[in-house]
């Protein structure tokens, strides 16, 4: 990954945040296509949606300083350590519901989810 070595990163694992082959699958293949095969999905937690706080996705090629940088297969996510005290045990799974194709995370730390199944409340 790009900018891996030039700043300073922890190493998570699935204990804050696992990938399921499903999603891993569909990281790879993002990425792939979006010519970032060395990068990796940032996901985020940053406050709105309709119960308070939502994900943010993005495909990134680079770290920023103290991101988390979980790996699985040829999969990467990056996440933020604000954002890691929210997404403590959850799992990224992705879906292909025709409805709500996408990323999807399990998150045990929300109390409550908005019917979208896009934002939660802790």
């Amino acid at each position: 990954m790009e900018g891996a070595s030039s700043v300073s990163h922890t190493i998570g694992n699935e204990k804050l945040c696992g990938i399921t082959g499903k999603a891993a699958h569909e990281i790879a293949r993002l990425l792939q296509e979006s010519g970032k095969a060395g990068g990796a999905l940032r996901i985020a937690v940053v406050g709105g949606g309709c119960s308070g706080l939502q994900y943010q996705m993005d495909l990134v090629d680079r770290l920023r300083e103290k991101d988390i940088l979980i790996e699985a297969g040829n999969a990467r996510l990056v996440v933020d350590p604000k954002s890691a005290l929210f997404l403590s045990g959850s799992v990224l799974d992705y879906s292909e519901d025709l409805q709500n194709r996408g990323f999807v995370v399990r998150n045990p730390n929300a109390s409550s989810h908005c019917s979208c199944g896009k934002s939660f409340s802790v």
